[in-house]
């Protein structure tokens, strides 16, 4: 007999304003939620139907709610979609995601009474990068004209209009570039201010070493999931390039 379709399990998104990213202070807690950004919007999905009516939830200004059904984002109660599904988004969970995101103002990483911020200073030591951050509009037609074994020994990931790749050796494209240390991944030229901080920010925030921590010079950092990155290859950067297009 089939399954009542009323009792199917419903899957929730939901989008908020960048600039009102403090607010979600309210929800940080909520491991089930994950979260994304894409230009000047935070993307969040995996509420369960008590979440998405609690009091948490209907005092975040400018938050909207959808109800994803086959690929498209309805409002509450709508019939007709507002939006399709946003795709290459980088999702991780919003309790990680929040305590490693820090505004310019307040970089303070291990709360009010530890007084101890997280500064990068450019290093006179060289290190060998390992990773390139590159624009994808100013490399796509570079990367379809490259031959196969130049693609295979690389991983990636896109990052909103970026693409991060991750191997050896890296390509030759235009992009920022990166280097390692203890599962993070520091701009060129640049290291932690107190060098003894790099692995307790490990132990204190990436126990399970499940993700790699993408840092700015400004001190500013995003945690990536590393089984979210896939092999390199043309026909998954070209999936990929149609993706973008339909969204």
């Amino acid at each position: 007999m089939a399954k009542d379709s009323s009792e199917r399990i419903k899957e929730f998104w939901a989008e908020l304003p960048r600039a009102d990213e403090d607010f979600l202070g309210s929800i940080r807690d909520w491991k089930n939620v994950q979260i994304a950004l894409e230009n000047d919007v935070i993307w969040l999905k995996g509420f369960t139907d008590e979440q998405t009516i609690s009091p948490e939830i209907q005092q975040l200004p400018n938050f909207l709610l959808y109800e994803l059904r086959e690929g498209l984002l309805f409002r509450k109660d709508a019939l007709v979609p507002s939006k399709k599904v946003r795709t290459a988004l980088l999702w991780t969970s919003i309790d990680k995601a929040l305590r490693l995101t820090f505004p310019p103002s307040n970089q303070n990483f291990f709360g009010i009474d530890e007084k101890i911020e997280v500064k990068l200073r450019p290093s006179e030591e060289e290190q060998p990068a390992i990773a390139l951050l590159s624009p994808i509009a100013e490399i796509k037609e570079i990367i379809i004209a490259l031959p196969k074994f130049k693609l295979e020994k690389l991983d990636w990931i896109v990052i909103n209009d970026k693409a991060l790749f991750l191997g050896n050796p890296l390509l030759s494209l235009p992009g920022k570039t990166f280097w390692t240390k203890n599962g993070h991944l520091l701009p060129t030229g640049f290291d932690f201010e107190f060098k003894n901080l790099s692995s307790l920010l490990q132990r204190k925030y990436n126990a399970d070493q499940d993700q790699w921590l993408l840092w700015n010079e400004d001190g500013s950092v995003l945690p990536i999931n590393k089984n979210d990155f896939r092999k390199l290859s043309l026909s998954s950067f070209r999936l990929t390039e149609k993706a973008k297009e339909w969204n």
